[in-house]
């Protein structure tokens, strides 16, 4: 079933989103593309705030169950339940979101429901697949197109992305009793503990840091080794948001990891003046 570009030209921009890296490079896509972006990055808050604000546990499951079963309902064409619903559906309808990549991100966010405290690497991964590599795959249905190459560099960028995340939040997520750090780097580092607090208060913990930052650079790395054989212009904003999050990475890495509490930011005009860049084909590197 077709949908009416307008549909989407009328999804409104996320206020929350307006001074977040993801924002700008989402900002200058034609009107039914960013409505779409914004529809998915809705769904994506609104599932992830069932599990990260307070509340019972099995309650937070049910809640997620209630998702799975209205994505089904969307895809089915039942008319959607409020704001987030609708947009999304429009998305779907227009873009052929998979739905599988959206069950895949309410997957991973139960994962959160768990002890998400030092997971395993493959546990780890198998997250970040979830709740980024999902959302890659949905992207560059919306950006561009889903071919074998392209599905490629959306997966390595995603999990690029997650770990930047993870490095980024680390005390906000010890906060509420989470650290994504994977196991094998902190026995790398000789940390045996797996406690938030007691491993960010860790001497060697940066050591651990580092070894999720070189993870984090190699799927750079790869991802942009398919950009690399691409037109410049090719998914621009995706290789904006690469380019922000990378600096990123390059920052906290410069910072050392000492001072985890202390947030690394790229400023309004660097933000702009990257995704101007991108789109008119001329990325600004590193």
């Amino acid at each position: 079933m077709s949908v009416p570009a307008e549909a989407l030209d009328r999804v409104e921009t996320a206020p929350a989103t307006t001074g977040s890296t993801f924002f700008w490079p989402m900002l200058l896509l034609p009107p039914s593309q960013r409505g779409a972006m914004f529809a998915i990055y809705r769904f994506c808050r609104e599932v992830d705030d069932i599990v990260d604000l307070p509340g019972d546990p099995d309650e937070k499951q049910a809640r997620l169950a209630a998702w799975r079963d209205r994505l089904g309902a969307l895809y089915l064409g039942m008319p959607p339940q409020g704001r987030v619903e609708t947009g999304l559906q429009a998305a779907i309808r227009r873009y052929r979101l998979p739905r599988a990549e959206l069950e895949a991100v309410v997957d991973g966010v139960a994962m959160d429901l768990s002890d998400m405290r030092a997971p395993p690497l493959d546990v780890f991964r198998t997250y970040c697949r979830r709740v980024a590599g999902a959302v890659g795959l949905l992207s560059i249905h919306v950006f561009d197109r889903a071919d074998p190459d392209t599905e490629g560099f959306a997966l390595a960028l995603g999990e690029a992305l997650q770990a930047t995340n993870i490095l980024r939040d680390l005390r906000d997520d010890a906060a509420i009793g989470r650290l994504y750090v994977p196991r094998e780097y902190l026995l790398q580092a000789d940390i045996p503990d797996t406690l938030p607090d007691a491993v960010l208060g860790h001497a060697r913990f940066g050591t651990a840091c580092e070894r999720l930052a070189e993870h984090a650079e190699a799927r750079y790395l790869e991802a942009d080794d398919f950009l690399r054989h691409w037109p410049k212009r090719r998914l621009w904003s995706a290789r904006a948001m690469m380019v922000l999050y990378r600096r990123l990475l390059d920052r906290m890495r410069a910072r050392g990891w000492a001072e985890t509490g202390r947030p690394t930011l790229l400023g309004k005009v660097e933000r702009a003046a990257v995704t101007l860049r991108c789109l008119a084909g001329q990325p600004p590197g590193r």
